[in-house]
């Protein structure tokens, strides 16, 4: 049963990270990135919190966020009150790319697992994988069954 459920993440991420770079320029990484920055308050993570939210390596999410950062979807903010701590935080241009990568989220999930599961089965698949433990999940993100949007 792993191996089937590891089979059917690889492929069913493979097919989203596919439309997601040809669509919007986004990795899967950048989609969840920016996912989780759009779900905090005032759109800003630590960039420490946001490394262990996406496990990471710190120089893995300065990698990450640089590539963001580049493309005016993520900008780098510090801390008034301590200079060592900085923030990533999500541009209005990182939100419209968010909202519109959410709907092309939502598409290829429902077709890549509309083809297989009928309606109630996706809602009772939802419900099963709801009640496994996850590490830093946000509602909404990649087929997730819910609307994706920010």
């Amino acid at each position: 049963m792993f191996a089937r459920l590891l089979r059917a993440h690889g492929t069913l991420m493979r097919e989203l990270e596919t439309w997601l770079v040809a669509e919007h320029g986004l990795t899967i990484s950048d989609f969840e990135t920016l996912l989780h920055l759009s779900h905090e308050a005032e759109q800003r993570m630590r960039r420490v919190d946001l490394a262990d939210r996406l496990a990471l390596s710190p120089s893995g999410v300065t990698r990450l966020l640089d590539g963001l950062t580049a493309a005016g979807l993520v900008e780098k903010a510090t801390c008034p009150g301590d200079a060592r701590v900085s923030y990533a935080v999500l541009t209005a241009a990182g939100r419209a790319v968010l909202a519109a990568a959410s709907r092309t989220n939502e598409r290829v999930c429902r077709e890549l697992l509309g083809e297989h599961l009928s309606r109630d089965e996706l809602e009772e698949l939802a419900s099963l994988l709801g009640r496994l433990p996850t590490v830093g999940a946000v509602d909404g993100s990649a087929c997730s069954g819910g609307d994706g949007a920010p």
